[in-house]
């Protein structure tokens, strides 16, 4: 199996200080767009793949009531002594999302993808969908940055945007789909920004 599915595999990253991923602060796609008229209202939101917590607590500070998850013990620890200093409540939780709890399923208003969804090779795509319509409830949001670089491999594994709107179009709304302006220079060109709402009936 994939050594990326196993919680050593990040632990030993942030250990070894090649967390190349962790830029230091929430995305600066997600800063925007919270402070933008589309922001949404205040609601329960799971960030998914959440690191330090940085994107957990941009949303904790906006109101929202957040849960955040990551596979590695010290990325949880981090998180927790952020929120403390920062003053801010977040249930921060050391667990693969696969395996959460079923009390979480249709509990979510929002899920927040950074760098979750890139750490998955392309045949798990789909299993990322269908766990994120489990956690959501209906009608809820997922709001998140995507890799959409076109190198061979990964992690991050990239995705075009015609790929994101065929993998998520049967069974979500996409309200937008958009080349990020505001990426941090090594990301320059290789992200975008997509909010989907689940379509009814789903």
């Amino acid at each position: 199996m994939n050594s990326t599915f196993y919680p050593e595999f990040w632990e030993s990253r942030y250990q070894e200080g090649t967390d190349r991923w962790d830029i230091g602060k929430a995305a600066p796609a997600l800063v925007n767009f919270l402070n933008s008229p589309q922001a949404p209202t205040m609601g329960k939101t799971l960030v998914i793949g959440c690191g330090r917590g940085y994107d957990a607590l941009l949303f904790a500070e906006k109101g929202h009531e957040v849960v955040a998850v990551d596979f590695a013990p010290s990325a949880i620890a981090q998180a927790k002594e952020l929120a403390q200093q920062a003053h801010l409540s977040v249930e921060f939780i050391q667990e693969d999302i696969f395996t959460l709890p079923k009390y979480y399923q249709n509990c979510f208003d929002y899920i927040i993808e950074h760098t979750c969804f890139c750490t998955l090779p392309p045949e798990k795509r789909t299993s990322y969908l269908d766990l994120v319509i489990s956690l959501l409830k209906p009608k809820g949001e997922l709001i998140g940055v995507f890799f959409t670089h076109n190198r061979e491999g990964g992690p991050p594994y990239g995705i075009q945007p015609s790929e994101i709107k065929e993998l998520f179009n049967p069974k979500f709304e996409i309200i937008n789909l958009v080349s990020v302006e505001n990426s941090i220079p090594s990301r320059q060109g290789e992200e975008h920004f997509g909010h989907f709402r689940i379509k009814q009936g789903i």
